[in-house]
């Protein structure tokens, strides 16, 4: 419950010796002394240890970007001046491979490449605006935005791309306010969702969107490989058949994707550009081929110049085959799915937060305006259906009627269209680009490019996202792909693995079943980006403050709406079965609870949500029926007392508020700092151990002070405690008067304060701390031993820190403290085993046997609720609850069916009710003489001398037990020596014992006295549990 300071040592911190006090002097790494920076005198016109505000300060440990400074701790600052020394405070601390406090050491930040200095960055032409570029412009562009606006014509054709760009324009504003809000690091959409939702969220769609670009690989190599097959089908080549043709250039050409990846991020942007140079030449050459004359074969297959009647006639939709807007929408939108190929390689950008959303966005504006001009232009310059023959042509003077009126109009007589299918036309032909090019060959070209640039780009995108998410180990077992090689870091490994999968889908050979998966998986990349987006501004931490500011928060929450739509647009059962993967991958993660802390925005929003609840409930009335146990155990260190919190958490559970808490004794000063040491350890080791409960703790003078403010200031509005737990301080008759004196002070105030009361005796003890620093200090010695060996075999090949801590041990230290920790005798060996067992008592399922509760007093129900609580836990559902009262001689059977209707209409279930009507009856001798001796010590004995005597007695002692006392409270005294006697007789085998706390009078019973009665009614019992209600009623029978 308390500790005692046992040391003096200061704070430390690593760069700072606060026994100094002259100006502060700067280490550098050479040994020689700097000079103090100039703005810290001169800002301020005098020597001062404070710092002025620098971003070194702010970094994390092992940044890549710079040294992480050390500021001057407030302990520092706030401590007791000295007038010794000089004060030596470094402004950088060298990275000793460890982490800092509070930083994750797996953190993308801490991560240094190798070479990083050497390492190839991109701006945001090169690395993001012609990545997206060429992944948005698809094989779509050349060989089906033709037929889409067949079918939906140009009206709706453009409300198709509209559309695709409102949704990838929204995405790319919500992931340009993310970027922005803070350094970004590789793992584009992984890093961003991640660092934004949390790593539950991150983890899901990590895996999923790398996962999917690596199938993507395998598509747009399979679209480049049917087109190589169909050039080689037009000249008689063909190897095999179609289907292994295309399997064998498909690897083929993976292999080639590969070494130029592998090559390296500059061979591979290299590749890039050229790709670009093509793919801009075939886009300018459909749009020269638009005013070029037609030939009279081109006119046969449908296509003209410029003409407003074509481009009227085409402004109409004209679906066929099945098909509608929502399927013609379908089949565009995965083309407008290459927003991120810049972003997943966030980690090879000079400047992310800068490149990201410039380049992602211009690029959406570039391909979106690129996309509605070249299909604005066929839809001017070619009809939907023709003949491709030069002699179907109109009759002079026949009239112009029917479904081809426009090219009716222009000479040629297509209304054969109408009854057979043709093959030309925009319905019907998806070489239509190739047709209206000014050269041919150079769309091919084109199409080439447009598909091994975004293969290209998904090769180098899936194995940069994996690395990232194995990087942060959010799945231990994919740990081994996040090593990186070369001066960019480069994931060999996970280029193997997306290799390995996309030749693996590719020699599927067909994909029109995957395809819709992998467009869903992207979506909800999407959908996810812009809810984190949502999340971040709804949650309105402080420290979502992203420098771009051109976002909505609810703007982004429809495009994540829009985005899950579309899935479903897209093909219902993909949608399904990608939220599916996604929940499965979200519980996977968060069983396994990654131990990371990112400063997500669902934290954000569970605190806001916690506050709201909390204000909430604090203007409501308490009400009986939802009255729950509220637990401020005093067990000193969580650690210290596992039996004591193990009972208050079978108590609470999930359900309600477990405060584990701890008075630090002594000096203020030390007290507090050791203190604020173990705060974030004990809540630690609670959350370990899976105990759902808090941790609290005071620095105080006195003990009993101590627990007072807890008791007072605990909680938080409605969510308060209102029951004090605590051990039994079995060491009463041997302790110090002041001790005993400070611990039933503690339940006197918890009396006045109208908490209900609980106190745990075993007759093995609670506290462990002991045998838990006991260990602590052997596995100490055992890691200085394995050190000073270490040290011993040249240090292990590392270089030791500027400023790591040197170590000092040596064989004698070692020595010493290897006999202070050599094992205790025989016989504390076999009570600390004892003492252990017990202290594990209530962690374990109870085996078969009976909770005894002795209700002796009404104090409101907790008596009986508390043990009722019990049974409705599984490791307690064994034991049958057996009820105990006290009873008038010769009305048994009267009180007994009193108590079986009372329990009847509170619906609490028992074995068995049984009246004790023998508890007048005098006590054994023998056991009133056990009670006298043990309060003999204590007492005053002023019968046997003068009136002097006594007098100067109750000056000097007046704790001590008097004969009035002992005498006005004889039958109360005996009671309790009775109530043992009844307990032996009827408890002794049961799993648990609860009886009703007798309470002390103020300024009536001395302290002594009363521990003597506790000590009496528990003693030589199962685990027994005290217990007093606060005398409100906390069962009721009403619904």
């Amino acid at each position: 419950m308390e500790r005692f300071k046992s040391n003096g040592g200061e704070h430390v911190n690593p760069a700072f010796d606060p026994n100094l006090d002259e100006p502060p002097v700067y280490e550098d790494t050479n040994g020689e002394h700097r000079t103090v920076r100039p703005s810290v005198v001169s800002a301020f016109g005098h020597d001062t240890l404070d710092r002025v505000p620098n971003i070194d300060f702010y970094r994390n440990a092992g940044s890549v970007s710079g040294h992480r400074a050390v500021r001057p701790s407030l302990q520092e600052l706030h401590d007791v001046f000295q007038k010794n020394g000089a004060i030596s405070v470094p402004d950088t601390v060298a990275d000793d491979g460890k982490e800092s406090d509070g930083t994750p050491s797996d953190d993308l930040e801490s991560a240094i490449p190798p070479d990083s200095n050497k390492a190839v960055k991109f701006g945001w032409i090169r690395g993001v605006l012609v990545r997206c570029m060429l992944n948005i412009w698809g094989v779509m562009l050349f060989i089906r935005l033709s037929w889409i606006f067949g079918q939906a014509g140009w009206g709706l054709g453009i409300v198709v791309i509209v559309l695709s760009c409102v949704v990838t324009t929204i995405t790319g504003l919500s992931m340009s306010a993310i970027c922005t809000n803070g350094v970004v690091r590789g793992g584009g959409a992984y890093y961003l969702i991640s660092r934004s939702l949390g790593p539950e969220f991150g983890g899901s769609i990590g895996l999923i969107f790398a996962f999917a670009n690596a199938v993507a690989v395998a598509m747009y190599v399979v679209g480049f490989a049917e087109t190589v097959v169909e050039l080689l089908k037009d000249n008689n080549a063909i190897m095999v058949d179609t289907i292994n043709d295309i399997r064998i250039i498909g690897c083929i050409t993976v292999v080639l994707l590969l070494a130029i990846s592998v090559a390296g991020m500059e061979w591979e942007a290299k590749a890039q550009i050229i790709l670009l140079i093509i793919l801009l030449a075939a886009i300018v050459n459909v749009f020269v081929g638009t005013f070029i004359p037609p030939t009279a074969v081109q006119k046969s297959k449908g296509i003209f110049n410029y003409d407003s009647k074509i481009f009227l006639e085409n402004f109409t939709p004209n679906f066929r085959d099945g098909e509608t807007f929502f399927s013609v929408f379908a089949i565009f939108f995965p083309a407008a799915t290459g927003i991120l190929a810049g972003a997943n390689i966030s980690g090879d950008l000079r400047d992310p937060q800068g490149a990201i959303p410039k380049g992602t966005l211009l690029a959406i504006l570039i391909t979106g305006v690129t996309y509605l001009a070249v299909a604005l232009c066929v839809s001017a310059t070619v009809v939907r259906d023709a003949t491709g023959n030069v002699t179907d042509l109109i009759n002079p003077g026949v009239p112009c009627i029917g479904p081809a009126v426009a090219a009716c109009e222009l000479g040629y007589n297509f209304s054969k269209c109408a009854i057979d299918e043709c093959k030309y036309g925009l319905m019907n032909n998806r070489q239509v680009m190739t047709l209206v090019s000014g050269f041919g060959p150079l769309i091919i070209a084109g199409t080439f490019s447009a598909t091994l640039s975004s293969a290209l780009a998904s090769l180098v995108s899936a194995p940069k996202v994996f690395q990232a998410l194995c990087k942060d180990n959010i799945y231990k077992i994919l740990h081994f792909f996040a090593k990186g090689h070369g001066k960019n870091n480069e994931p060999i490994r996970g280029y193997v693995l997306t290799f390995i999968i996309s030749v693996a889908f590719i020699l599927i050979g067909n994909l029109d079943i995957i395809a819709p998966i992998i467009s869903n998986f992207f979506l909800a990349s999407y959908a996810l980006i812009n809810f984190s987006c949502f999340h971040a501004s709804y949650a309105k931490s402080p420290g979502w403050r992203p420098a771009y500011k051109y976002y909505n928060m609810w703007l982004s929450l429809l495009g994540a709406l829009l985005c899950c739509a579309v899935m479903f647009v897209i093909n219902w059962w993909a949608a399904l079965l990608t939220y599916a993967i996604e929940i499965l991958l979200y519980i996977y993660v968060t069983v396994k609870k990654p131990d990371v802390n990112w400063g997500s925005s669902t934290q954000a929003v569970t605190f806001v949500s916690a506050i709201g609840n909390a204000l909430s409930l604090s203007g409501i009335e308490d009400h009986v029926k939802n009255f729950r146990p509220q637990m401020l155990v005093l067990t000193g260190s969580s650690r210290t007392r596992p039996a004591l919190l193990d009972l208050a958490h079978s108590f609470t559970k999930n359900y309600g508020l477990c405060l584990t808490c701890e008075v630090f004794v002594g000096p203020r000063s030390e007290a507090l700092e050791e203190m604020n040491a173990g705060m974030e350890r004990n809540q630690l080791w609670l959350r370990k151990t899976k105990r759902k409960a808090f941790y609290a703790a005071v620095a105080c003078d006195e003990f009993r002070n101590g627990a007072d403010s807890l008791l007072q200031a605990s909680g938080l509005g409605r969510m308060k405690p209102n029951t004090l737990m605590m051990g039994f301080k079995r060491n009463w008759r041997t302790s110090n008067r002041e001790a005993v004196q400070s611990y039933v002070g503690i339940m006197h105030d918890a009396f006045d304060l109208e908490y209900g009361t609980v106190i745990l005796r075993m007759n093995e003890g609670l506290d462990v701390l002991h045998i838990i620093e006991a260990e602590e200090e052997m596995l100490k010695a055992a890691k200085e031993q394995q050190a000073l060996e270490n040290d011993m075999m040249s240090n292990g090949g590392k270089k030791r820190g500027l400023f790591r801590k040197s170590r000092k041990s040596s064989q004698q230290v070692l020595a010493t403290r290897v006999s202070v920790c050599s094992p205790p005798p025989a016989h504390v060996a076999k009570m600390n085993e004892r003492l252990l067992e017990a202290s594990a008592q209530f962690k374990k399922k109870q085996p078969k046997g009976t909770i005894d509760v002795w209700w002796l007093f009404d104090d409101g129900g907790l008596t009986l609720l508390l043990p009722y609580i019990l049974t409705t836990r599984k490791k307690w559902k064994d034991s049958d609850l057996r009820i105990f009262i006290a009873g008038q001689p010769g009305r048994s059977e009267l009180d007994k069916q009193e108590m079986t209707s009372l329990l009847q209409k509170f619906r609490i279930n028992c074995t068995d009710i049984t009246v004790i009507d023998d508890i007048h009856i005098p006590p054994r001798s023998e056991n009133l003489k056990k009670i006298e001796d043990m309060i003999e010590p204590f007492r005053l004995h002023e019968n046997s001398k003068s009136s002097a005597q006594v007098e100067a007695m109750r000056k000097e002692e007046p704790w001590k037990i008097t004969d009035e006392e002992l005498s006005t409270f004889e039958e109360k005294t005996n009671l309790q020596v009775r109530l043992n006697e009844l307990l032996q007789e009827h408890s002794k085998s049961a799993n648990l014992i609860i009886v009703s706390m007798p309470i002390a009078r103020k300024e009536s019973v001395s302290d002594f006295l009363y521990m003597a009665w506790l000590d009496t009614l528990t003693k030589d019992l199962p685990p027994t549990l005290l217990i007093r209600g606060n005398h409100k009623s906390v069962l009721t029978f009403y619904s």
